[in-house]
């Protein structure tokens, strides 16, 4: 048994961590008298009740906010990234050929299909994992000269690609939305985020400061991946970007950021700043012009754009709703922010996945239908008129800088 397959964020689990802190707990008093002449002895069972009692709690938090679903998530380790797929297309996407052979037999039952591969950025150099979801119609010979929409969806910390598929249930979601004519045929490519390990590691999606160009590679390399190698349309209309908590963070930042390549984005129970704290640390190392250039609310004062957004926050949530709150007051023309004040479910997947067909049909006004593709020149149309606002130096080699926005 793989840590991964190992669950912690079930009742089950919590109730089990809960007696067993709640029997080191009852087992001081009973040993202190035991251990009278070993100072060692009663140290020792007092200090493992408090760690049992501390794990208890964890749990229990954990099991509320499904931050870390599996031993393995919380380990930092994955003994099957494409899990969840149905077909390899190798590094790059060199197989991908092979894999639309799995997704056409798929197809005659409306099925999509959801493909593993790996992305090598041409700019920054990771390597990362990617899931890249295929509507059933794609290898249909009568939309073989057509080109989709893409929703960008950035699963939330500690993120990997497969999450979208074994948590959140999406590729189901999906076929079932286009099925019902709720969604137009669209390709969604889920990255890997973070990159390993993953513990204490949490990019927040930005080019840190000296640091990895996730945005960067996110953003420009990504997309030039998808443009060069899917049948996908390149204007900034054709392209969403969508997630959950972090993923949420990151998929306005992304937007905001990069107009000229996003048309619109949702923040599912997201925020508009990136944490300080012990898993994401000092980001930017003080610069306060990094900081804000990726503050989205910041962002979107400074740097209108014609960004169309979905917030939306839990009632009871305190930090997702000052959020919501900042970026309304910050949306301004002709940026237009829909916000939804959801009634009180807590920050847990359970709550995503009851949100997610609303989603979806929002998704829906915003992407545009698939496109007759005219020739090769025509996935180059990239900003449709939106300029790329200044960014600041990173100090990383590849990294995005100035105004550019070369793919």
């Amino acid at each position: 048994m793989h840590a991964s397959t190992i669950r912690i964020d079930t009742l089950l689990f919590v109730l089990v961590v809960a007696v067993v802190a709640l029997g080191c707990a009852a087992a001081v008093p009973w040993a202190w008298d035991r251990w009278r002449r070993r100072v060692a002895g009663r140290v020792a069972t007092t200090v493992v009740a408090v760690v049992a009692v501390v794990l208890a709690c964890g749990s229990a938090v954990n099991a509320a906010g499904s931050f870390y679903p599996t031993l393995g998530s919380l380990l930092g380790t994955s003994p099957d990234p494409a899990e969840g797929t149905v077909a390899e297309a190798g590094p790059d996407g060199r197989d991908l050929g092979r894999a639309l052979g799995t997704a056409s037999a798929r197809a005659g039952n409306a099925l999509g299909s959801l493909v593993h591969l790996t992305v090598t950025g041409k700019r920054t150099g990771p390597t990362r994992d990617v899931d890249v979801y295929l509507p059933a119609v794609y290898t249909a010979p009568d939309w073989a000269g057509f080109r989709f929409p893409v929703v960008e969806w950035i699963p939330h910390f500690p993120g990997e690609p497969r999450q979208v598929a074994t948590l959140y249930g999406l590729p189901g979601q999906l076929d079932d939305a286009i099925a019902a004519h709720r969604l137009p045929p669209v390709v969604v490519i889920v990255p890997d985020p973070n990159g390993e390990p993953r513990l204490t590691h949490d990019s927040e999606c930005v080019d840190a400061a000296g640091g990895p160009a996730d945005d960067t590679y996110l953003s420009a390399d990504l997309r030039s991946w998808a443009v060069d190698h899917l049948r996908v349309r390149g204007d900034r209309e054709g392209w969403a970007t969508a997630g959950w908590s972090s993923g949420g963070y990151c998929a306005l930042d992304l937007a905001a950021r990069h107009p000229q390549w996003y048309a619109s984005a949702v923040s599912m129970n997201g925020y508009d700043a990136t944490p300080h704290d012990a898993e994401t640390g000092d980001l930017f190392h003080g610069r306060e012009d990094l900081r804000r250039a990726n503050d989205v609310s910041a962002v979107l004062r400074d740097h209108p754009a014609p960004l169309r957004l979905l917030v939306t926050a839990d009632a009871a949530a305190g930090d997702e709703c000052a959020a919501l709150r900042r970026l309304q007051a910050a949306a301004t023309p002709p940026a237009e922010l829909t916000a939804w004040m959801l009634p009180i479910a807590g920050h847990n997947l359970a709550a995503v996945r009851a949100e997610l067909p609303a989603v979806l049909d929002w998704l829906d006004t915003q992407l545009g239908n698939p496109v007759a593709a005219s020739g090769p020149g025509d996935v180059q149309q990239y900003a449709g008129g939106i300029p790329a606002w200044p960014l600041p130096d990173t100090g990383t080699p590849g990294a995005l800088h100035g105004t550019d926005t070369s793919l």
